[in-house]
């Protein structure tokens, strides 16, 4: 601290005076961050700067915003969307980069910072980390699982390639194509290395996916994705997620060729089959034609023998059964001798009837004699004469049967049970049943009396009973008296009186 800083401190001013001999007039805020800005950006107008990625964040704008870090330090870094469009692979936390751009300063919150223009990955082995994050990440959605393999068809009609048209691998697959099996084939012309090749490789697949076939183009049956040999960098736009995420959702078995056999991507991970070059993937493909027909043809003569040797065996086993079944005459012999056996017997048998039939007749025509009639006639008048009526036999017989009808009427009568109810009793029914007791009437609830000139209904239970009912209740309540039929029938007469 200066001593004229002292002495205007210790003086306790208020107000802020110039003083004789000072040069150095006060700086705006504004001022100040200018000239560090300046300062900064003239001293480190071009840095490049190796660091590990925290706090990466991807605005809306399509800015990038991040931190540079080592062991001992940190600086906050920006990368504009025109940049960050540029970048060969996705940024991520916790991944080595070495970032060119300059310094600048931040006035609005009195920070520095780096603007990068460029951002690579720290040599081969901040790839492969980067590649095993993001293989790790993938692997734990699932994308990589077995059971979501797709069986390739055996025979695809048509077949799309998602390459560069422009390489020997489109030419490749075309040839091997033409060799085992010509098919129609579907070219989506890609980049395959560089900027925006992983946006056009994955946007290829999902055009292929989202293809209903209506159009004048075929949906594909199959889709290779293919690519030539090169190092890890060539191959990483198989690796970005986009690529792999569109290559697992693909509806379409998909085959991956990326490489040789030697080089492996995440794309060859999702995809349903990988092959160790675009050659071996045109093989895998479609079979040899050659094969096919040769096959077709051994089937064709294989079915040919087993219809023959089916055809032979049936008539073997037909003449067999043939030489087995009996014949005709074998066959009607038994009924041609049960049929003259019975031919036989039957005349025989008219002949025995005959002779036994004459022998009755003769038999009965000798017992016909006119003696034996005039007796027989005899006989039968006499018994006529003691069966002639007489009248007293029959007032005998008149007179015992009015006796026992007399009994049984007197009987009959004492059994009518309506006999009871001329001498003031009544009869208790209930559901057409007769009542013979306290707790089946209060079982039944309504009964019906049935009295010598007619019946009543009558309640059981919580009725109110008839001297506290009006009259009019009381024969509102009952039915009309119906006569019964000994009232009105007239007593018959005896037949014997």
């Amino acid at each position: 601290m200066s001593p004229d800083f002292d002495a205007y401190d210790s003086s306790g001013r208020l107000l802020a005076e110039e003083r004789a001999g000072d040069n150095a007039p006060p700086l705006s805020v504004s001022e100040l961050s200018g000239m560090l800005k300046r300062t900064v950006e003239d001293r480190f107008g071009y840095v490049r700067l190796r660091g590990e990625i925290s706090g990466f964040k991807r605005a809306a704008s399509g800015h990038l915003y991040l931190a540079l870090k080592d062991e001992n330090a940190v600086l906050d870094g920006v990368m504009w969307k025109g940049g960050a469009q540029r970048l060969a692979f996705s940024p991520q936390d916790g991944v080595e980069v070495i970032a060119t751009g300059k310094l600048t300063t931040y006035p609005g919150r009195s920070k520095y910072q780096i603007v990068i223009e460029r951002m690579e990955l720290a040599g081969e082995g901040a790839l492969m980390a980067l590649l095993e994050k993001l293989k790790a990440k993938l692997a734990g959605e699932g994308l990589f699982a077995v059971e979501r393999k797709k069986p390739l068809p055996f025979l695809p009609r048509t077949i799309g390639v998602v390459t560069s048209p422009t390489g020997a691998v489109i030419r490749d697959i075309l040839h091997r194509l033409a060799d085992r099996c010509p098919t129609n084939v579907l070219v989506w012309p890609v980049l395959v290395q560089g900027q925006g090749a992983a946006e056009q490789v994955a946007r290829a697949v999902r055009g292929f996916s989202a293809m209903d076939g209506s159009g004048p183009v075929p949906r594909p049956d199959l889709v290779i994705v293919a690519r030539g040999g090169g190092s890890i960098e060539d191959l990483w736009s198989f690796n970005e997620e986009i690529v792999v995420r569109a290559v697992a959702d693909c509806t379409i078995p998909i085959i991956s060729a990326v490489g040789h056999e030697t080089d492996t991507t995440l794309c060859d991970y999702a995809a349903d089959r990988r092959a160790p070059t675009p050659t071996a993937a045109a093989e895998m493909a479609v079979p040899v034609r050659a094969e096919l027909l040769a096959g077709l043809t051994e089937m064709g003569l294989r079915a040919g023998r087993a219809v023959r040797r089916g055809a032979a065996q049936a008539r073997e086993r037909l003449e067999m059964q043939a030489r087995l079944m009996p014949t005709p005459d074998m066959l009607l012999s038994p009924q041609r001798q049960r049929l003259d056996d019975a031919s036989a017997r039957l005349n025989r048998g008219l002949s025995h009837r005959l002779v036994v039939a004459r022998a009755h007749l003769n038999e009965a025509g000798g017992a016909l004699r006119p003696a034996l009639l005039r007796q027989h006639v005899q006989r039968a008048g006499e018994r006529l004469d003691r069966l002639k009526l007489r009248p007293d036999y029959l007032q005998r017989a008149l007179s015992d049967r009015a006796i026992a009808f007399d009994r049984v009427s007197r009987h009959f009568a004492s059994l009518d049970p309506d006999r009871p109810l001329q001498k003031g009793y009544a009869r208790v029914m209930a559901q057409g049943r007769l009542v013979q007791s306290v707790a089946a009437a209060q079982a039944a609830g309504q009964v019906t009396l049935h009295f010598k000139d007619g019946t009543v209904e009558a309640a059981i239970g919580d009725a109110p009973p008839l001297e506290k009912r009006p009259p009019d209740a009381i024969s509102s309540s009952s039915r009309p008296v119906r006569k019964t039929r000994e009232a009105d029938a007239t007593p018959q007469q005896d037949l014997f009186s």
